[in-house]
């Protein structure tokens, strides 16, 4: 008679569980600092330090896919410290590719630690999404005045909440705006109130930083992550569930911002932000201008000219990604950071559809990226936190799919 095979016992180590648990609410407590950046350094960067030093020193791993991220990474800054090099006074041009190499860093970490335990990533979404109410509640407050002082989170007129600027703060919010929206045509019936209540806070803070690109990405983004859930269920009745649950998200985020409206100070700057070219997109050495005298000045350049130059030299940023990354990190730059988006949305296209515990974070994420590469014709991103966030999950999902995918061939060789 054949022996029974008893499955071997589970050893339980409470110490690596409670680590487990500590590494995931300080990686979720990171994500949350990211909607705080009054002043640079922000507490984010000082807490990102300290949490990838940890993290490393404890034995964090950086798999073949995560390695080539950091590959990318780094060789798109050292086009960067290059163009150091074309700078005859070095005053803002290291700072500036600190923070590059810093921001780079932050997205190899949350790869690592996506990878590392993909769990972390609703914790992480819950951060984002409870980081994205406070600073979208403080600019809503501050844009009407709310109490005394409130000013400090406008500029400008425009809600710009716990940030600098408002076309980063707006942008900010579109990522957790599209979790709940992923909840409410996907969650549990009964938390569709507070996931609709949160979602019109975070509307309202997208429209009231009056800023055309998160408008965009935001528009854009919600109608893609639709349009691809819709693709992944083939259920006519779960179809025509998430169609109707959409249109009703829409009809109240439409009459949020009716009421918003009615206030002479919002439409009369809802107007103005509505026109397709403003006066300093298209007037003398305007925005579309400066672009054409960008992109002739780094034919002539092919190491770029330096952090910070163009701006200094022609009274404003490049605000175009694809001119930024030529002249503040030339043509290896260029070519390196294009290189990694193509790759970055090619490998997340690969896996929209699979079914996976991490694929619902994945589609935002991957929707969200794309939408950036959109913005990115007439804003600068390579600086922005939530961005580099948005890499790490995209590259930590495709780690995870490549572990999973060894395990699956070990098992069945």
């Amino acid at each position: 008679m054949s022996a029974i095979a008893h499955p071997a016992p589970v050893i339980l180590n409470p110490h690596r569980a409670a680590w487990q648990k500590i590494a995931s609410f300080f990686t979720a407590f990171g994500v949350f600092l990211s909607g705080f950046v009054i002043s640079e350094p922000a507490p984010y960067e000082l807490m990102m330090v300290g949490l990838i030093a940890v993290f490393f020193l404890c034995g964090l791993r950086i798999s073949r896919t995560v390695a080539l991220l950091l590959a990318a990474l780094l060789t798109f800054n050292v086009g960067g410290l290059v163009s150091l090099t074309q700078l005859k006074d070095l005053t803002d041009g290291p700072i500036y590719m600190a923070v590059s190499i810093f921001l780079a860093l932050t997205a190899v970490f949350y790869a690592a630690v996506i990878e590392d335990r993909h769990q972390r990533l609703k914790i992480m979404f819950r951060g984002w999404v409870l980081a994205a109410l406070a600073t979208a509640t403080l600019g809503i407050l501050g844009y009407f005045h709310a109490f005394p002082g409130a000013e400090q989170f406008t500029l400008y007129d425009r809600a710009k909440g716990a940030f600098q600027d408002p076309n980063v703060f707006g942008p900010f919010l579109v990522s957790p705006a599209l979790y709940l929206i992923y909840g409410l045509l996907n969650g549990r019936v009964a938390m569709i109130p507070l996931r609709a209540g949160a979602l019109l806070v975070l509307a309202l803070g997208i429209f009231l930083s009056f800023s055309r690109a998160a408008w965009i990405l935001f528009l854009f983004s919600a109608v893609m992550l639709v349009f691809i859930m819709l693709m992944k269920q083939r259920s006519t009745a779960f179809r025509l569930k998430i169609l109707t649950l959409a249109l009703m998200a829409s009809m109240l985020m439409a009459g949020g911002l009716a009421v918003a409206l009615q206030f002479k100070q919002v439409s009369e700057l809802f107007s103005n932000r509505t026109k397709l070219v403003q006066d300093y997109d298209g007037g003398h050495l305007g925005r579309f201008e400066r672009h054409r005298i960008g992109f002739r000045l780094s034919l002539e350049h092919p190491l770029g000219i330096g952090p910070l130059i163009f701006g200094k030299t022609l009274g404003e940023d490049e605000h175009n990604i694809w001119l930024k990354t030529l002249t503040t990190y030339g043509w290896l730059g260029f070519a390196t950071f294009v290189s990694m988006l193509l790759a970055t949305l090619g490998m997340g296209y690969r896996l929209l559809l699979r079914e996976r515990p991490w694929q619902p974070y994945l589609m935002i994420a991957w929707t969200v990226v794309l939408g950036h590469v959109i913005i990115g014709n007439v804003i600068d991103i390579d600086h922005w936190r939530h961005f580099y966030l948005l890499l790490g999950i995209i590259w930590g999902s495709v780690a995870l799919e490549n572990r999973w995918q060894k395990q699956q061939a070990r098992t069945f060789a």
